[in-house]
């Protein structure tokens, strides 16, 4: 309707009709765009005292919108809350269907939040007690995930093969090209930091030494799981967040089919069998890459790059890093699915699942690293 076009603004009379009956007539046309009338005028007849029941005349309505819906909800919610009886027979059959429809569905508590702010004792009660509740959540799933694998071993977990190997080709295969490229310019890095420093010594050869035992030890694991975080685990979050989202995994659960076997446990195993080969990938390939500027750099040989890159990297060393690495994989494994079965049931809670995935992932790959560099340090390892 145009502007010149629309009716006026709707008017309200209120009539007392005997008997304790307050009769309200709405006339003229109701729309958002003349703003929703107040409700002072039916409010102080009913404080007056002696209204008993509420009845509409509707017969001089001309148009209505959301604003006369609204109204008519705060004149029945008021009414209610005096034990006044609202009779809406006189109202239009639409706005009757609104309001049942509006009086349905109660409003959700705690939905209109304070807007004053909390104490800082609450504050951090509510922080602790989330806290608490992320933990317990955390110590089960880790806890069923403990069972499954257990039903696992007996071989009666109930999953399909086919999942596993879809999982197993999208952690292994599909995610070299991105390995390849952060190892090798890990390993250039490491060799040119190296190289600046050990030629005011004439130390060049020792630059091998720190390329290969720095990968084999500590970068090639931390990287390729950093890498893994967030290509892997952000992406099981997303997937178990949006099954959450469709209701794929009560379906699951419905059906008999319990969502760690079925869900989780492929992944878990598809990410800790093939982290330690890409583990291996990206310590040869940063050794490759060190080389790289070795031999460009320092007129380093081939030959003489390799023998000492030989020579440095122990069996030990290589183990270690190819252990953590089964650790790390665990984890990120644990944390995607956590955050992802954990998601909320919108579009925007999948995002903040993925989110949370990583930066979990993160945390506890540098948390689980720095324990075993302690341990590794105590066992003269």
């Amino acid at each position: 309707m145009a502007a010149g076009e629309q009716q006026e603004r709707g008017e309200i009379a209120v009539t007392p009709a005997g008997d304790g009956a307050l009769l309200v007539r709405l006339s003229g046309g109701w729309h958002l765009a003349g703003g929703i009338p107040s409700l002072d005028r039916i409010a102080g007849a009913i404080a007056g005292g002696g209204v008993r029941v509420v009845r509409f005349d509707t017969r001089d309505l001309e148009a209505w919108d959301s604003a006369a819906v609204t109204l008519l909800a705060e004149v029945a919610d008021y009414c209610r809350q005096r034990n006044v009886t609202v009779e809406r027979d006189g109202l239009p059959p639409g706005l009757q269907r609104l309001l049942a429809l509006a009086e349905a569905v109660p409003e959700k508590e705690g939905a209109r939040k304070s807007a004053t702010r909390a104490g800082w004792l609450e504050r951090i009660g509510t922080g602790g007690l989330e806290w608490w509740e992320s933990s317990r959540e955390a110590l089960e799933f880790l806890g069923e995930s403990m069972l499954a694998v257990g039903r696992l071993a007996r071989g009666k977990a109930r999953y399909r093969r086919f999942d596993f190997l879809v999982v197993l080709q999208s952690v292994g295969a599909e995610a070299l090209p991105i390995v390849t490229l952060i190892s090798i310019l890990v390993g250039m890095i490491l060799a040119f930091v190296g190289a600046v420093q050990l030629s005011r010594f004439g130390a060049q050869i020792y630059v091998a030494d720190l390329v290969a035992i720095a990968m084999v030890r500590e970068m090639g694991c931390i990287m390729t799981a950093i890498i893994m975080a967030g290509r892997t685990g952000s992406g099981f979050a997303a997937q178990l967040g949006t099954m959450k989202v469709t209701q794929e995994i009560d379906a699951l659960t419905t059906f008999g089919f319990p969502p760690m076997e079925f869900l989780v446990l492929p992944r878990m195993l598809a990410l800790s069998l093939m982290m330690p080969l890409l583990c291996v990938y990206s310590d040869v390939l940063g050794i490759i890459g060190g080389g790289l500027v070795s031999v460009g750099m320092l007129d380093l040989t081939p030959v003489q790059y390799f023998n000492e890159s030989k020579a440095a990297v122990t069996l030990t060393s290589y183990s270690t890093g190819i252990g953590k690495s089964v650790v790390f994989g665990v984890l990120i494994a644990i944390s995607g699915c956590l955050r992802g079965m954990q998601s909320g049931s919108s579009s925007s809670a999948v995002g903040d699942a993925a989110t949370s995935a990583v930066v979990t992932s993160i945390v506890l790959i540098v948390v689980a690293d720095g324990i075993f560099a302690v341990l590794f340090n105590v066992l003269g390892i």
